[in-house]
């Protein structure tokens, strides 16, 4: 097989899943399976923490349908807005839980089910406080069955609570329309900071997938992949270069292992000598399979990156072994 090789534990996707539960003193648990969960497989995952969850959100319609299709019945909330009726139509046919941003879309999308994205500092997506008036007016009551907002500095105790602050006011103003429309600001930072943070339901993301948002540690989550490169040749080294570089030493031999920066590795950091290309890379003889990226967090450190864009790149050309 000339894909990389990415072995992804279910049994720790399930152990950090239970951890996280056990942080929310009964507030729901949304596993976020977006990015085709952290690139660890969206439906292996979400069928296997499904009895776990109290649902799932994703980033767009098409990975949402994708969980319907593999069988997912929880509820499944999409993060970015209907740009138009098609998106509108597509969710409302499969079952999703929409985002409301502004009246405009409250009208685009005709009274299905819908969380309501308030802004309350990240300035990213959502209505601003003194919009959240109209845009309730531009919804059915019964369609409205939650309101959310998002951390921007979760590890900033200041920032923080001012969200927090600002969030307490839209969702006593959704539930004044709503009592039991669910309220969830925190993602992973906001529960490990915990408490009055929790609200009704949490987003948890990257510590289902063992790493922690920056300022904070993922203490007692496992880590649940490593991808590893196979080897396809090794050739007698005859002067030259390394790849696409020219070699500063002599070797006896070198190995060539298939993957490169199409496979979502950065190609000036070296996996093996010098640097990627783009199918390949070329070092020493370390064995037919290499592992290759076990810890997000120090792969992203070398790249001046985050484990959040690791994850999200490193299973684009690989083939998922999933233990169970």
């Amino acid at each position: 097989m000339q894909k990389t090789l990415s072995k992804i534990s279910l049994p720790s996707l399930r152990n950090n899943a239970a951890r996280v539960k056990a942080l929310l003193g009964g507030a729901k648990f949304f596993a976020v399976v977006k990015a085709d969960a952290y690139g660890h497989g969206a439906e292996e995952v979400a069928n296997y923490i499904e009895d776990l969850a109290d649902g799932f959100c994703v980033a767009i319609v098409e990975e949402g349908i994708a969980l319907r299709v593999a069988g997912i019945m929880k509820p499944v909330l999409v993060l970015t807005p209907p740009l138009d009726k098609y998106d509108a139509e597509r969710a409302r046919a499969y079952s999703l839980i929409q985002t409301v941003n502004s009246a405009e879309t409250a009208k685009i999308i005709g009274g299905a089910p819908c969380h309501i994205k308030v802004n309350t500092g990240m300035n990213r997506t959502g209505c601003n406080l003194n919009e959240l008036g109209s845009v309730l007016k531009a919804l059915p009551q019964e369609s409205v069955l939650g309101v959310y907002s998002h951390l921007f500095a979760p590890e900033n105790e200041r920032a923080a609570n001012r969200q927090k602050e600002l969030f307490k006011r839209a969702a006593a103003a959704v539930k004044a329309v709503n009592p039991i429309a669910t309220a969830h600001l925190s993602a992973s930072g906001g529960i490990l900071r915990g408490g009055e943070f929790l609200f009704d339901a949490v987003r948890c993301g990257i510590l289902l997938y063992g790493y922690a948002p920056s300022g904070f540690k993922a203490e007692g989550f496992e880590r649940a992949l490593k991808v590893y490169a196979r080897r396809t040749q090794t050739t007698r080294f005859i002067g030259g270069g390394v790849g696409y570089n020219f070699a500063d030493k002599s070797y006896t031999t070198l190995a060539t292992y298939r993957c490169g920066y199409a496979d979502g590795f950065k190609r000036t950091v070296a996996l093996g000598e010098k640097t990627l290309c783009m199918d390949a890379f070329v070092g020493e003889d370390k064995g037919g399979l290499l592992l290759v990226m076990d810890d997000a967090d120090g792969y992203a450190k070398r790249c001046g990156t985050i484990s959040y864009e690791v994850l999200t790149s490193v299973t684009h050309r690989s083939e998922r072994i999933y233990e169970r």
